[in-house]
C-alpha cells in the first residue's frame, strides 16, 4: 500500500536542474545561458570556466549538477550529453531605498533570477568529427 511513483517529467535521454535565487537580474542571466545552449556538456563547462561574468560559476554548478542528476539518477552516457535547453526566469525581487532631495525616496530594486538547465543525451554519429 504504498503511493505510485512520481511520473518522470522529462524525456527517458533527459535531466534537469535548476537553480533558484541568484543574485542577479534576469537579463543579465540570460546573456550566460545563451552562451551555452546547445553545446556539448563539456565545452559548455570550459565557456563558462573562463567566462568573465560573475553569475558563470552558479550557472556553472548548475550545469554540474544536471551532470551528475544525468549519470547517477538516470544512466546517460556523459560523453553523450549536450546542453538542450537552458532557460531563465524571474524570481522575487527585494525592495531598497535612499532618500532623495527635497524629502523624496528613491527606490532601489535588487532582482533575483532562476535558471533551469536541460541536458539531452544524443548519439555520436560515426561520420562526426571533432
Amino acid at each position: 500500500m504504498s503511493k505510485d511513483k512520481n511520473p518522470r517529467r522529462v524525456a527517458d535521454n533527459e535531466a534537469m536542474a535548476k537553480t533558484r535565487m541568484l543574485r542577479t537580474s534576469p537579463q543579465k542571466l540570460n546573456l550566460v545561458a545563451q552562451l551555452i545552449r546547445g553545446k556539448k556538456v563539456d565545452k559548455a563547462l570550459t565557456d563558462l570556466t573562463f567566462s568573465k561574468k560573475r553569475i558563470s560559476g552558479d550557472v556553472k554548478k548548475c550545469l554540474q549538477s544536471a551532470i551528475a542528476n544525468a549519470e547517477n539518477n538516470h544512466n546517460l552516457d556523459v560523453d553523450e550529453l549536450i546542453v538542450a535547453e537552458a532557460w531563465v526566469g524571474k524570481n522575487m525581487t527585494m525592495k531598497r531605498g535612499r532618500p532623495r532631495a527635497r524629502g523624496r525616496f528613491g527606490k532601489i530594486l535588487k532582482p533575483f533570477a532562476e535558471v533551469t538547465i536541460l541536458v539531452r543525451q544524443v548519439e555520436a554519429t560515426s561520420g562526426e568529427q571533432s
